[in-house]
């Protein structure tokens, strides 16, 4: 494995575990297991009969789970604590022939490439389950199944493709997160109000109005 895919892996498949880490270990596993591609020896365990059992039926539970509004936002949050480890375990696994130094640093950067995944996936499944129709949300899951795999498959077919949109999406993620925070806080907010029986604040015009009839 040239250094290029090496990046390519450790950049692509720590990306893409924060949308959905069982996809990318089960298809690595699976193409490893195959002789499509040669892992590196700290990612071979993905490769072994149990974990391609077990990331095969995780990956078929989220499958489902994630297409069910306001569950998946549940199953969002138990796996914060599932893919952004998992992002850090594989990109540092990905670069072991370099040395504990760099897995060190590969291992830090990986679990914050997940760790934005993760938190913009999330975020906005809790806008989308706003909305009562589920065609939005499956739509979303479905997009983030083929990118995740298609990740997956890009790592070692295109690794400069793997590698810039990588890149740009950490851009767009920066631009994105804050917007998408001042949502969910809205969100959140509303159902305080909600369960509080506290009425929605009015608008500014009509606020104005209702005081100088008060006068």
């Amino acid at each position: 494995m040239d250094k290029l895919q090496m990046l390519a892996l450790a950049m692509g498949s720590s990306w893409a575990s924060g949308i959905n880490a069982y996809a990318v270990a089960f298809g690595l596993g699976v193409m490893g297991r195959l002789g499509y591609v040669e892992l590196p020896v700290e990612l071979e365990w993905l490769e072994g009969n149990l974990m391609l059992a077990a990331t095969g039926f995780l990956y078929l539970a989220e499958f489902f789970a994630d297409k069910i509004p306001l569950f998946d936002s549940l199953w969002d949050s138990v796996h914060t604590f599932v893919r952004i480890p998992a992002g850090a375990m594989l990109a540092g696994g990905a670069v072991e022939s370099m040395g504990p130094e760099w897995q060190a640093v590969a291992m830090a950067m990986g679990g914050t490439l997940a760790a934005g995944t993760h938190l913009t996936k999330a975020g906005g499944r809790a806008l989308i389950n706003t909305s009562p129709e589920p065609v939005t949300n499956w739509t979303a899951s479905v997009t983030e199944d083929a990118v995740a795999v298609g990740t997956v498959w890009a790592i070692f077919a295109h690794p400069w493709v793997v590698v810039a949109g990588v890149v740009i999406s950490v851009a767009l993620m920066i631009w994105l997160l804050p917007k998408l925070w001042r949502g969910v806080k809205a969100v959140f907010r509303g159902i305080g109000r909600l369960f509080g029986g506290q009425p929605p604040p009015a608008p500014a015009g009509q606020a104005a109005s209702s005081r100088k009839e008060g006068d």
